[in-house]
């Protein structure tokens, strides 16, 4: 019975939920079988209790003394299934109370009660008008209301009242916000998997937005902007122009699309980053720091260890190493619990490499299981660096012997897999490297600048700096 559908679903009721649950499914209105009760009942005993449901005991409470029917059983939990799924309608219809208003507003209407639908309808634009929000769905639920108002003024016949323009221009503005949002989406989606996207009317809706000035509105704005950038990395003045708008109207944004902005920010500052130095590196740590203070980058109380690893690998390259270190203790027990210990052990020891102290740095490498190709890189690439730093030559010739031959075997590993190549080929061609020969050394270090995967190419031109000095 744990792989029914309806344990499933049933498992994942919080206590808030199950307390709910419990009213709905004695609702005479919703439930009229008086077994679903039972078997409801049933099924929370085996939630707190942490018991596995069985079918012969589900059976025996629902349908008390009669012989055990599998056919009986199956239409039992299809039926509370049902119920279930039709409590989480009614939550998620009833749970946004402007839309409510709305749909108060219609059976007024339909029902030809003049003055309550007024009232409610004054009601409501009250309520929308008082909505911190600013997102696209505020936008349409603008258009719905002033839809709402043209026809309660149908109804009552005060044509002059007639609002269709305004219903017009929300319908293009919520249109063309909601459009502007799904191609950040795709363009991520496109960077990412390599796969390309057809955009429509994107060419004519952009050239609309400037033209009738709906940066006005803030997710107007944010979304054209992020196109922007994200369709061309060399468009960065888009990119400063999203930010401030960002900075400006994040309170007017719900938090789960408040953090698909600050993601979208971050990742184009990481890629950046990599490309430019220094003050993308300052630019993507502010943005980090500042969607930590509003908690965004928590997913269901859980901190992925990418962003774990990013944040630190920022904050130690702009020398932020105090900072850094009291991140790692402070977010450690939100990490998954799978690579927490691997995940704290790598940033500690990235840490303790910045502070010159290599002994405690491959002390903490050596502490987790490094089970992810991502950690496992990362950690070997600390490790190379620390061996060129203490001159230990062979063990580093060794080591990019050995850590060349893993990453090869990665196959599906993508960017990661050429940008490991990389920094293992620049490596040796750094060991290999005459700091006496300037021909020589000026080559490696253009081919170095001209490489477009190579996130360790600060530290490679910085060796190669110190070698010839």
């Amino acid at each position: 019975m744990e792989k029914t559908l309806l344990w499933e679903a049933f498992d994942t009721l919080t206590k808030p939920e199950l307390r709910d649950m419990d009213k709905f499914v004695r609702s005479p209105f919703f439930n009229q079988k008086a077994h679903l009760i039972t078997l409801f009942g049933y099924l929370r005993q085996c939630r707190e209790t942490n018991k596995p449901p069985q079918p012969n005991a589900a059976f025996t409470f629902c349908f008390s003394g009669l012989t055990f029917d599998d056919t009986k059983m199956r239409l039992a939990n299809s039926d509370l299934l049902a119920l279930l799924e039709r409590y989480w309608i009614v939550r998620e219809s009833t749970a946004d109370p402007e839309r409510n208003r709305l749909r108060l507003a219609a059976v007024y209407r339909k029902r030809n009660l003049i003055k309550p639908l007024q009232i409610t309808l004054r009601e409501t634009r009250s309520a929308v008008e008082r909505q911190p929000w600013r997102h696209a769905e505020h936008i349409s639920l603008l258009h719905d209301l002033e839809l709402e108002e043209f026809q309660a003024a149908s109804v009552t016949r005060r044509y002059e009242a007639f609002n269709l323009q305004e219903i017009s221009d929300l319908l293009d503005t919520s249109f063309i916000t909601q459009k502007l949002r799904h191609v950040c989406l795709a363009l991520s989606h496109q960077a990412v998997f390599k796969k390309t996207y057809r955009f429509g009317l994107l060419e004519a809706i952009e050239r609309y937005v400037e033209q009738e000035n709906l940066l006005r509105f803030p997710a107007a704005a944010l979304y054209f902007h992020a196109c922007r950038f994200l369709a061309d990395p060399a468009a960065e003045a888009s990119f400063f122009r999203f930010r401030e708008t960002l900075t400006a109207h994040a309170d007017h944004f719900p938090p789960g699309e408040l953090r698909t902005l600050y993601l979208l920010a971050i990742n184009f500052g990481v890629k950046k980053s990599n490309e430019s130095g220094q003050n993308w590196f300052r630019e993507t740590f502010e943005l980090y720091k500042e969607a930590l203070h509003r908690d965004l980058l928590l997913d269901n109380g859980t901190l992925s260890r990418f962003a774990y690893n990013n944040i630190v690998s920022v904050a130690v390259r702009l020398g932020e190493i105090d900072w850094a270190e009291d991140f790692i203790h402070r977010y450690k027990p939100f990490l998954e619990r799978q690579y927490r210990e691997a995940s704290f052990s790598l940033n500690l020891a990235r840490v303790a490499f910045m502070r010159k102290d290599y002994h405690a740095a491959l002390l903490n490498l050596q502490r987790a299981d490094y089970k992810d190709f991502i950690n496992s890189g990362n950690a070997k690439i600390l490790q190379l660096k620390i061996y060129y730093e203490i001159n230990e030559t062979d063990l580093l010739e060794s080591h990019l012997d050995s850590m060349q031959n893993y990453i090869r075997r990665q196959d599906s590993a993508g960017y990661h897999r050429e940008n490991y190549l990389n920094i293992v080929r620049y490596t040796r061609a750094l060991l290999r490297s005459n700091p006496n020969d300037v021909q020589d050394t000026e080559s490696l270090r253009r081919l170095i600048e001209a490489e477009p995967v190579l996130t360790e190419k600060e530290w490679l031109l910085e060796k190669i700096a110190e070698g010839i000095e």
